[in-house]
Parts: structure tokens; sequence; C-alpha cells
């Protein structure tokens, strides 16, 4: 690649929350393998991020590409108004195999985001064909559902991606944040507000939105699932349905096949992406019960008002059941254990650092927590110079690497984060 298609990409080219004025650096990748990518001057770097918790297997893996060029032998898109195709049939039993018995409706849609803003109309329309005009929508502070105007509804409105559309978008509920972590005691008083809040408003809300157990990007918080729990029991005892989206937990992640497993509790619905075909091409799907699915069915347009041109596309269905496959071998599980052992033995002591508030750690999830915030451009060039591919935000510096990363290859991810604490320079 020549400089000036480097130099047309800084000009033309809107990165994910960047300025077309002065945009943050961008590294050329040219092709990537197993857990490196291979930057266009020749060097690999490790990807701590699984591009956005997304490739959980890590880069061009055998079994993931080769259902991908087998399909796209076949056809790589069909319409799915009026049609059916064997992989979104394969895939649609794949997840329910994998899912709790209660969600046997399936519908798939492009991305994540999509997949919650039909999660929330799937809810509206479910309370109006009840003959029930049901909008709000109760969820917690520090949560973040995606970037669509639904999904920033029910993300923090302090949250800074999205203040200034505050005006915009829908007025929900939000209860306090628990402050029980995953790995300490409860604390009873965590569920106070979310119970006065559904109690006041148990007539009006249409459904809960929970990230279960992790909340992702809004703090990257691990909440202690007996909050869950409570949750689902308020929620049952109003006959409110739940929402859990999973799109960044789901598959493994937290060392459950889904994060809701840690709580041992159900939802009504369930929505899935990111990692659902093993970060290689975009997919969500939306999981609901017979009942919500049936009840939307009876109202009296007959059916639900929602239909993205690539839905259940054959090419990323394909290669989610190859995903999927490799997922019910049970190798990840021994993986993530392992990466969950490593990163308490290499990043706990860091609570002790003079920059470190707290560290927090679930499955193949690490994140620190800093008193500065990080210089973005000085952190991220910090980070490739010394051979890793980390992605901070804010006070942030979290990795969510592949469950194929080799124990050295990880022991040089928390090293060069060790390194990056000990320079001040990279914090603002």
């Amino acid at each position: 690649m020549s400089q000036f298609d480097t130099f047309f990409d800084y000009k033309h080219i809107w990165h994910p929350y960047s300025s077309m004025i002065n945009p943050l650096p961008c590294y050329t990748v040219i092709s990537a393998k197993g857990v490196y990518l291979k930057l266009k001057n020749g060097k690999n770097i490790i990807d701590g991020m699984s591009s956005w918790w997304s490739a959980i297997h890590g880069y061009n893996h055998p079994i993931l590409n080769k259902a991908l060029k087998k399909q796209i032998r076949k056809m790589s898109h069909v319409m799915f108004g009026g049609i059916t195709h064997p992989p979104a049939i394969a895939l649609c039993q794949n997840l329910i195999s994998l899912t709790p018995e209660k969600l046997d409706c399936i519908f798939l849609s492009d991305s994540g985001s999509v997949a919650i803003e039909i999660a929330i109309k799937m809810l509206i329309q479910y309370w109006h064909s009840l003959g029930q005009k049901r909008k709000l929508f109760l969820t917690i502070r520090n949560g973040y559902h995606g970037d669509t105007f639904a999904a920033m509804s029910v993300s923090d409105p302090e949250n800074s991606l999205h203040k200034i559309y505050n005006n915009l978008i829908p007025k929900n509920l939000f209860a306090d944040a628990p402050i029980s972590s995953f790995h300490k005691d409860w604390n009873a008083s965590d569920i106070v507000s979310f119970k006065k809040i559904i109690e006041k408003n148990s007539s009006k809300i249409a459904g809960v939105i929970l990230e279960p157990i992790v909340q992702g990007v809004g703090g990257m918080n691990f909440y202690h699932p007996t909050y869950l729990k409570k949750i689902k029991i308020l929620c049952n005892y109003y006959s409110i349905p739940v929402i859990f989206d999973e799109i960044a937990t789901g598959f493994g992640r937290t060392g459950k096949m889904f994060a809701f497993e840690h709580a041992n509790v159900v939802p009504d619905i369930l929505c899935l992406g990111k990692s659902i075909t093993g970060g290689t091409i975009t997919l969500a799907a939306t999981l609901t019960s017979r009942h919500i699915a049936n009840t939307i069915s009876k109202s009296k347009s007959g059916c639900f008002m929602h239909g993205p041109t690539y839905m259940g596309n054959p090419l990323a269905c394909a290669v989610a059941n190859a995903n999927i496959k490799i997922l019910k071998t049970n190798q990840w599980k021994l993986q993530v254990l392992s990466i969950e052992k490593q990163l308490f033995k290499n990043l706990q002591p860091l609570i002790n650092h003079p920059y470190v508030i707290d560290i927090r750690i679930l499955g193949a999830i690490g994140v620190i927590e800093c008193s500065h915030s990080v210089n973005m451009f000085l952190i991220q060039k910090f980070f490739v110079e010394n051979g890793v591919w980390i992605r901070p935000f804010r006070k942030l510096i979290y990795i969510v690497p592949p469950y194929t990363i080799s124990s050295h290859a990880l022991k040089k991810l928390t090293n060069v984060i060790i390194d990056a604490l000990n320079n001040i320079k990279l914090f603002l």
C-alpha cells in the first residue's frame, strides 16, 4: 500500500468515534492469522481486542474459512422475505440447542445494535397487541447497548458517546448501577433503586433491558449475580419482560456460554451478535419466547414489523454454524479458564500501582481502571511500537483476547500494559 493510499484514508475515511479534522492515526493491517495482525511495514502485533470482542478463535481459522468458501460457491446472499435456506435453518436450530428451552423463536439481523432495536420494537408491539401503549424501558446506569436511536435511549444518558442526542431520543428509566462486584459480597442495598422505580412505574414499563453481569463500554463493570436474580424476581412479579444484551458477552467470553448463566436466570428476549460468526462477518440474532412471538403475531397487523435486507444472510449463517461447531467441542471452556487464571496472576498485583484504581477480571476479560484518562494518540502508538494491539478508552485499559491466545502472547499483552502504566506521559 502506498503512502498516497494512507493519506487518502486520512483525508476521506471516517473511522469509529473519530474526527475528520484531527483524526487519530490509523495503522494499516494487510493480513491477520491466529492472534496476530500484520501491519503494512511487515510487523506482526498481538491482537488483545479480538476485533472488539468478535474474533474469539483468532483470524483465518481453517474451519471458518472452509465454511465461507463452501457457502460462497452456492450463494452469498438471497432475500429472506418469502425465502428460506439451509444455513439459516441450521443456525436457528443451533441457537435453540445452545440457549434455554424458553427461547424458541428467532429473528435474524445484521448487527448488534439492530438486534437491540428489534428487541425493543418486539416489546412495544407486544404490549400494543395486548391493548396497552407501553413505551418506557427500565435499565441501569453505566450501560451501553449500541449507537442506533433506540439502543442509545437505553444506554446511560450521561455517557459522553451519546450525550448530544439526549433531547432527540425517548426518555427511559435508569436505576442506580449496582456496586456489588462479581467477586465480592452481595450488598442488599444495590436493588433498592431498581425496586423503587419498578414499583412506581410497573404499569408503564414495556420491558427491562440489561447487560447481564458485564457492563461493556459504559464502564466495564462486573456486577454480582445476585443482582440479576433480584431483577428477574421483580420483573416476574410485575409481569414485565426482560431483555438480556449478550452481544459482547455471548459465546463464552465470561467463562459461561452466556453471562446470564452465572445467575441461573433466563431472559424473555436474548440479543446476540459480535462473536456469533467467530468475528468473520456481521450477523446478529434476537431470540424470544413463543408467548411473546404469538402475542405479536395475533395483533391487528398480524406480523412483526421489521425486515432487514440482509436478514438471514446465507454466508453469515454458514460461518456462524461452523463457529458453533467449534464451540460445541467445549475447548473454549479450558481456553477461557486458562486466560482468566493468567490474567489474575499477571494483572491483579497492579492493584497497588499508584496509577491504578481497580482491577477487574472475569473469564477472558481483563480491565485496568486508571486514575487518569489515557492519551489515545500516545498510548496507541506505544502499544503498536511494543507489538500489541490494545484499544483503551477514557480511564480504562482492557483486553478481550481471542480464546486461542498462547500464554506467551498473553504475557506479552500484560507486560506491555504494565510498561504503559509506568509511563505517565501516556496519560492526560
